[in-house]
């Protein structure tokens, strides 16, 4: 067996982490680093995560932008990378968009822009990836909703629904050339202003939790540091629920 202290070393990494300039996504590229790899950190518009995290981390982390729902952005983010020579072996799809609609009065482009970003782009950018992971990792960042949707949130939690068979399917078929391939299912993870946004949810779920708190973004970052690493050597096609047990809760 290795030792303890080498499992979690992801030294010799070179992880693309997607939507790193969002709150999930800057706390997954910091712990990665902080692990020891180099992080390629995308962001589509604000690039200020990805600049703290440079002032950290320094040469560690190589920024990207692309919007993820134009497929020639997504060649242009791999082609910037490949003039850097930062040559993937592992991959973290995060971004992801999510918005308030009820299916009955949404508007099919609505629909067909949640598709296309939260499960097209990641076929899509893993297409591109997998021939290069080598023996690599791949973690795809879902939501518990994928498991139970709530009240205008149907395209989403479909979505996510759609991310987790993906998942299953991308391990099914890149298996045999050593690629894992899981899935982090996080509940309601805090960010700023999230108790003046949605005081009644976020007091619900508080109730509710068994564990009485919401998630925290450095929770997510431990689920996929844990993945990529060789802790996780046996581990494909799974989907890690991190949900501080809310999903052991009955439904009736």
């Amino acid at each position: 067996m290795q030792p303890v202290d080498r499992l979690l070393d992801l030294s010799n990494s070179r992880v693309l982490v997607t939507g790193a300039g969002g709150n999930i996504g800057a706390a997954i590229a910091a712990r990665l680093a902080e692990a020891g790899a180099s992080v390629a950190a995308h962001y589509r518009r604000d690039d200020a995560r990805i600049e703290s995290l440079r002032r950290q981390y320094g040469r560690q982390i190589i920024p990207v932008q692309a919007d993820l729902s134009i497929d020639a952005e997504i060649d242009a983010m791999f082609e910037a990378l490949a003039r850097a020579d930062f040559s993937i072996n592992a991959l973290v799809n995060n971004a992801a968009d999510q918005s308030v609609a009820e299916l009955a009065t949404m508007p099919l482009q609505d629909w067909q822009q949640m598709m296309r970003t939260n499960v097209e782009a990641v076929l899509y950018i893993c297409q591109r990836a997998l021939p290069l992971l080598q023996a690599g990792a791949v973690v795809n960042i879902s939501s518990i909703e994928s498991l139970d949707p709530a009240v205008g949130h149907g395209h989403y939690a479909a979505s996510k629904a759609a991310l987790n068979m993906l998942t299953r399917a991308l391990a099914l078929e890149s298996g045999p050339q050593n690629v894992r391939v899981n899935t982090v299912s996080p509940g309601l993870i805090h960010r700023s202003g999230i108790e003046d946004a949605w005081p009644e949810g976020v007091a619900r779920w508080r109730e509710r939790a068994p564990l009485g708190r919401l998630g925290e973004a450095a929770d997510v970052a431990d689920a996929v540091l844990f993945l990529l690493s060789d802790m996780a050597r046996w581990m494909s096609g799974a989907n890690l629920v991190l949900d501080g047990g809310m999903n052991a809760q009955g439904k009736w």
